[in-house]
């Protein structure tokens, strides 16, 4: 198969692989003798809300936010749609709603709580005193000053009213069930969507040390609900919890091995780098590079033809003009450090289909990507620079676009090494 072509069939087999299609039906609990509300949160949220409705066999009731456009057709269950990766007013709104429809029940209720990546931005709730306006400059701040995901949804968690294990504890004593699915290095529970129906076990003063870290400045608000510790968060221990029970239905490994499966039948052999790859983007494609340029130029540590792939979540620490996106960001810069490398092909795409604040998954990089960016009098290094990455690959027609994908698994990473 022709080295692009095999590249976007192994991306569509990880998207594939993580859709509630899939995974929803097999982690369906037994039905309650009392009600049963459905909550949820993320970019899958909608899709997740659809086929659960699809297969549940007795009454439900619920609402669900996604993002713009990634809203699925649900008759029981409503779906409010919101912004990602800002939060916006009707995310602050649907978050509210959701305390509230979960306030009152009992011991013979169910909630089943949907969520999946994005649902950080997508259900905000600031804690007492802090204002959305607040929320949103935190945010900005926390995506472009390069700190990993962990970091960023330890001060989200921190700073919420329904983050940190906060929405379970409003569904006590209901039974609580969660479905996860992962966009998030090492898939900690705490740490999709900022863990609203898991127990929490940092601090604030770890939020704080994390803010002083990367230098972001505060609101005063937020300074307060840091140092006073009023922003602290349900513990692993608390008793609300104890009816409360977790699964991941989909991770990024998952992803990875339905697109090693690809390779293979096709006559590539795959190897998985890793599901957890976090760090500046650069500084990964530049690393990835000095591995393919091995394989490819020695045959070490694999044998030609092979494809590595890898997962996880870095960071891009926006300096230029340049709007981001940490998939071409790594992309870009595994392309200069290859220089054209006549037997390497790149694909580098968010499974959600958005990189960064850009609703493009990602981009195809080729051997001739950089001569091509040349002829047009575009200078690699000058847009890697620039964090201009989407730019870059949009120039020469080579941006990968999904349209919304219904899932969220993070980002998927291929080097095919012919």
């Amino acid at each position: 198969m022709e080295p692009a072509r095999l590249l976007r069939k192994m991306f569509e087999a990880a998207v594939e692989a993580a859709q509630p299609t899939h995974c929803i039906p097999l982690f369906l609990p037994a039905a309650p003798s009392g009600r049963t509300i459905v909550i949820g949160a993320g970019k899958a949220s909608a899709e997740m809300a659809r086929v659960l409705e699809l297969h549940w066999p007795a009454p439900l009731t619920g609402l669900v936010v996604t993002r713009y456009g990634y809203a699925a057709p649900c008759t029981r269950i409503e779906i409010i749609e919101a912004a990602h990766p800002v939060p916006d007013q009707a995310g602050m709104e649907a978050a509210q709603r959701i305390l509230q429809l979960v306030q009152g029940l009992t011991a013979d209720d169910l909630v089943i709580c949907l969520i999946s990546g994005g649902g950080s931005a997508l259900m905000p709730l600031p804690a007492a005193g802090i204002t959305l306006a607040d929320k949103q400059a935190i945010n900005k701040a926390l995506l472009q000053c390069g700190a990993s995901i962990t970091e960023m949804n330890c001060v989200r968690r921190h700073l919420s009213a329904i983050k940190g294990g906060r929405l379970a504890a409003a569904c006590f004593p209901a039974r609580v069930v969660t479905l996860l699915i992962s966009d998030v290095p090492g898939d900690d529970p705490i740490d999709i969507a900022s863990g609203p129906t898991v127990g929490d076990a940092t601090t604030c003063a770890q939020a704080l040390d994390i803010v002083r870290r990367y230098g972001i400045t505060l609101p005063a608000a937020a300074r307060a609900v840091l140092e006073s510790g009023n922003g602290e968060s349900v513990k692993p221990d608390d008793a609300r919890l104890a009816r409360c029970e977790t699964h991941l239905i989909a991770t990024p490994q998952m992803a990875l091995m339905a697109a090693a499966e690809v390779a293979r039948q096709n006559g590539v052999a795959a190897h998985v780098l890793g599901d957890a790859i976090e760090g500046e983007a650069a500084d990964v494609g530049r690393v990835m590079a000095g591995i393919a340029l091995q394989v490819a130029t020695r045959n070490m540590p694999f044998t030609r033809p092979c494809v590595l792939l890898s997962g996880g979540e870095t960071t891009v620490t926006v300096k230029g003009d340049g709007s981001g996106g940490r998939n071409v960001e790594f992309l870009l810069s595994l392309g200069v450090a290859l220089n054209g490398h006549a037997a390497i092909h790149a694909l580098a795409a968010d499974t959600d289909g958005v990189d960064g604040m850009v609703d493009v998954a990602g981009a195809l990089l080729t051997p001739d990507s950089l001569s091509r960016a040349w002829a047009l009098g575009i200078r690699p290094r000058d847009s890697l620079d620039n964090n201009d990455g989407h730019g870059f690959f949009g120039a020469l027609g080579d941006a990968v676009i999904t349209g919304p994908t219904k899932t969220n698994v993070n980002d998927f990473r291929a080097i095919l090494i012919s």
